[in-house]
């Protein structure tokens, strides 16, 4: 038998992104319509959501909404727009690490990341600069393993920045690499955003998790399928989620 031959990955098609604004319209709808599943109350721990390149706060309320709904102190990065790292990444990452340790003073519990494309980039980075004080990550729609050019962002990117993103090798092999803790990966095949191969984990295991979903990635922050994985990853005690 001949031995198949991987396929490439490549960005989503234009029609697939074309269509992005009316699924995650849709899902909209679905979320203020859909009856919740029954979820244990939340045990309080912090919860803190990155938003997406491009977007702040008000583009993950609806996410953020529903974890203090369920009993769980959340709360967005409040640092505005997200408009990607600026200057020297470990650095910038490190400021980013110190803003994240204010916003859980007073926290005796340890905290979950959850991370929307981009952001959970930055989850992800945080959960190993700040693991002792993290119960997991959670990303969504998160393009860690791949390049720049698997998504539909970079035009964004340029626009806010001036210049294109550039990842060399050794910071792509870094961001592949999952944080010490509990990570989960919400991805779905109909993304129009990124290539949604880029947003599994080479390897999982007892750690490390990729859940798929259907649906979109602009309406992946309120689609019911991901706030269900989220509901369920947040409930797990966390002797067992460790």
């Amino acid at each position: 038998m001949t031995p198949s031959v991987p396929q490439p990955i490549s960005r989503p098609s234009l029609a697939l992104l074309g269509t992005e604004p009316w699924r995650a319209a849709y899902e909209f709808v679905q979320h203020k319509i859909t009856r919740k599943a029954t979820m244990p109350p939340g045990d309080g721990h912090p919860v803190i959501i990155f938003p997406g390149l491009g977007t702040d706060g008000a583009a993950v309320a609806p996410l953020r909404d529903y974890c203090e709904t369920l009993g769980y102190s959340a709360m967005d990065w409040g640092r505005g727009f997200n408009t990607g790292p600026q200057g020297d990444i470990d650095t910038w990452l490190a400021e980013l690490a110190d803003h994240v340790s204010g916003l859980l003073n007073g926290h005796s519990q340890r905290a979950t990341l959850i991370g929307w494309s981009l952001g959970g980039i930055y989850a992800r980075e945080l959960g190993k600069l700040m693991a002792p004080r993290l119960r997991q990550v959670i990303t969504i729609g998160t393009p860690f393993n791949g390049t720049p050019d698997l998504t539909h962002a970079g035009w964004l990117f340029r626009l806010l920045n001036g210049a294109a993103p550039v990842t060399d090798p050794a910071l792509s092999q870094r961001l592949r690499t999952p944080p010490p803790l509990p990570t989960t990966s919400i991805y779905s095949r109909s993304d129009g955003v990124v290539a949604w191969q880029s947003c599994r984990h080479d390897k999982t295991g007892a750690q490390v998790r990729d859940v798929e979903v259907k649906g979109s990635h602009i309406g992946m922050g309120w689609n019911p399928a991901v706030l269900q994985v989220v509901a369920e990853r947040l409930a797990r005690p966390r002797s067992a989620a460790r």
